[in-house]
């Protein structure tokens, strides 16, 4: 189960942990670097949510009751090169008429594409925040922006899960899903959902001779992370980290085959969800040699989805052992596999 648990982390403490960087645009004002802050996790958080919702059912048969499952998942979201960056217009960071201060790219351009926790940028792009001081006159600080995730090979958002299903009798299945708790010095992540399956034509008078099974299916999963900057953080204070907050609701028609070994699914989805990330602590931010500002849990943003998806797969049985694969289509395209063993 650990091994789940850090094939899920992998991206998720990797983009959390970026927020390190994050905490140095404070010098350019807290309404700017939430500003960025907003831009350049959207599309992370954005990921996250597609992924973690991946592989909830595999038939669209229920199980009998006393009927049961216990599956091993493995998600990936696949990363779009729109995802990977966004257009930062420089005029948008110099709008707060008691901002005493100005913002700028160190090559002056009006606006860039930059990278988003998603991303890099190559070669680093630099900004310029130009203040006066009263005793040493105009000063400057220079900030790099930070890169995300993105490499070559980085191009996917992975989670995975241990999940467990059991049927209730009447075409009712009950379903759960859980990342065992991971809690490191630094990171701290658990994740957990439920779903219920209803099997429609289980209860049509036909059902035993029907080639087909149509089914429905509510969802809801909850995941909680929270990454301690105190340690990383370039900013003096005490008490830094991000804490994250996401849940999400899936609603999905089924309709897969009814064969012994190999069957074929698929359907169509409506997902519903909201990341809420905190920029927690305090943050002491120099102005110069003698000059400094204390600043209290920054800032909060967040982001949602809803979004219709489409899902194709196929499921392999032998004996107590079962295979799945599919792939969802929507704004993060996902494919997944699933190690399943059960007994109906």
């Amino acid at each position: 189960m650990k091994k789940v648990s850090l094939f899920m982390m992998l991206c998720i403490a990797t983009i959390s942990s970026n927020a390190q960087d994050i905490d140095a645009l404070l010098a350019a004002g807290v309404k700017n670097a939430e500003r960025f802050a907003d831009d350049y996790f959207k599309p992370a958080s954005n990921g996250i949510m597609y992924s973690m919702n991946a592989n909830w059912f595999n038939t669209a048969v229920a199980k009998p009751l006393g009927g049961f499952e216990i599956s091993v998942l493995a998600n990936a979201a696949t990363i779009k090169d729109e995802h990977k960056s966004f257009s930062m217009n420089i005029a948008d960071y110099n709008t707060d008429p008691d901002q005493d201060f100005t913002v700028e790219f160190a090559d002056l351009a009006n606006s860039k594409l930059v990278a988003t926790a998603l991303g890099e940028n190559e070669p680093d792009i630099e900004l310029v925040v130009r203040y006066d001081d009263l005793i040493f006159g105009e000063q400057e600080e220079r900030i790099t922006l930070p890169n995300g995730i993105g490499s070559a090979s980085a191009n996917m958002i992975p989670t995975a899960f241990i999940q467990g299903a059991l049927g209730l009798g009447s075409g009712v299945e009950l379903k759960g899903r859980f990342v065992p708790k991971v809690d490191t010095e630094d990171f701290a992540l658990s994740l957990y959902g439920a779903g219920l399956q209803i099997e429609f034509t289980k209860w049509l008078p036909a059902d035993k001779i029907l080639p087909v099974a149509v089914s429905g299916l509510v969802a809801y999963t909850h995941l909680n992370g929270e990454y301690d900057l105190t340690e990383s953080s370039g900013i003096s204070g005490d008490n830094q980290k991000l804490e994250n907050n996401t849940n999400t609701w899936l609603f999905q028609l089924i309709a897969s085959t009814k064969l012994p070994v190999i069957n074929f699914y698929g359907g169509i989805g409506y997902i519903k969800g909201k990341s809420e990330s905190d920029l927690l602590g305090t943050y002491i931010v120099s102005s110069g040699p003698l000059f400094s500002e204390r600043i209290e849990d920054p800032f909060s943003i967040s982001s949602e989805v809803t979004a219709v998806r489409g899902t194709i797969g196929t499921k392999l049985k032998l004996g107590f052992f079962r295979f799945n694969a599919e792939y969802h289509l929507s704004e993060f395209d996902t494919f997944s596999v699933g190690l399943n063993f059960g007994f109906r």
